[in-house]
């Protein structure tokens, strides 16, 4: 292996900002796909509704069944300052991780414009500038559970940074896949927003499928900054395998994976059996290659991104700089509302 796996440069590139999508491709099966055959060597150009015609006959489908919440907040400190807040993630069932522009300190107590007299206090401080909060409903502690019908009333889709837009009605039905079923993102499985229903119940109804649950989280957006990849802090996401995923994992049926999250999620299990739920932060690239999947359906990703290193992963570091290149010449749309690449 070259150590130019290892390093950060190496997964550098530059991007057109008019390639960044800022709104989805409608119908969401019009988006391009990008087909990669490893075996052949051959790269096509299709739309997303061909999907079907290059899913391998012997397969299985998993998919993430994660919902994103309405993570980011408006509100107030008693003193009257406005505050934006993302929460992150669930820690426990009281204690929230939460990134909060403005300055707060510990004991600041956040004051939210809504019927339920929602408050937030600010518990821990942490080297990385985010929080651990407690949510209040009129004086009494919330679980994480019954915070989410008042923010999904208050709070806002929490689109990308780089969309730089403000979110819309629109952005609450398609930054969402249409089998979005369990509560607690804050960023969306984007491989799974080219779906329609129709696509996604013929998919079905043709291969043998699942779901997993991995709970994105903000860090999945951040940049790797060390200059050797493996130094990187990876970030850890709840997951949770449904055994009807555990026995097409366990089994020796190939894998499509659909999308980066769905994959760490199958692959933490292979390198920890036995573990249905818990915490993955499982880390892919060359040197650490995947052991179960054997399809990757994926978005275009962020330079220095740890999810383009996890698609090199699949199929080199030479091999993805040169698709990606392809697909900047063919003017595909990049990141969450883009376009797509199969990986066979």
């Amino acid at each position: 292996m070259s150590d130019k796996n290892l390093l950060t440069s190496s997964y550098d590139f530059f991007l057109p900002k008019k390639l960044i999508a800022t709104h989805p491709a409608f119908p969401r099966d019009s988006a391009k796909l990008l087909v990669y055959n490893r075996k052949t060597d051959v790269v096509s150009h299709v739309k997303f509704s061909d999907l079907e015609a290059f899913i391998p006959k012997e397969c299985a489908l998993i998919f993430n069944d994660t919902k994103v919440i309405k993570a980011r907040l408006f509100g107030k400190k008693l003193s009257g300052g406005k505050i934006e807040l993302l929460i992150n993630r669930a820690l426990n069932a009281h204690d929230v991780n939460v990134y909060i522009r403005g300055k707060v300190k510990i004991g600041t107590r956040v004051l939210f414009d809504c019927n339920e007299k929602l408050t937030l206090h600010v518990k821990e401080v942490l080297d990385d500038g985010s929080r651990i909060v407690n949510f209040y409903s009129n004086d009494k502690l919330l679980r994480f559970e019954e915070i989410l019908p008042i923010i999904d009333k208050i709070g806002h889709i929490p689109l990308p940074p780089y969309i730089q837009r403000e979110d819309n009605k629109n952005d609450e039905i398609e930054y969402q896949s249409v089998f979005a079923k369990e509560e607690g993102a804050v960023a969306a499985p984007t491989a799974s927003l080219h779906f329609t229903k129709e696509q996604h119940k013929r998919v079905c109804q043709k291969y043998p499928h699942a779901y997993v649950t991995l709970h994105v989280g903000s860090g999945t957006f951040k940049p790797v900054e060390c200059e050797v990849i493996t130094q990187h802090p990876m970030h850890s996401e709840y997951y949770d395998i449904s055994d009807s995923a555990k026995q097409l994992i366990d089994s020796e049926i190939p894998i499509l994976s659909v999308g980066t999250t769905s994959t760490r999620t199958i692959e933490f299990y292979a390198r920890n059996k036995g573990e249905q739920k818990g915490e993955a932060n499982l880390f892919l690239h060359p040197n650490n290659k995947p052991l179960r999947v054997n399809h990757l359906l994926t978005n275009f990703h962020l330079p220095k991104s740890t999810l383009l290193m996890l698609v090199a992963s699949f199929i080199g570091l030479q091999k993805a700089q040169e698709l990606y290149k392809i697909a900047i010449e063919n003017e595909y749309r990049f990141y969450s509302y883009g376009d797509a690449m199969l990986i066979l």
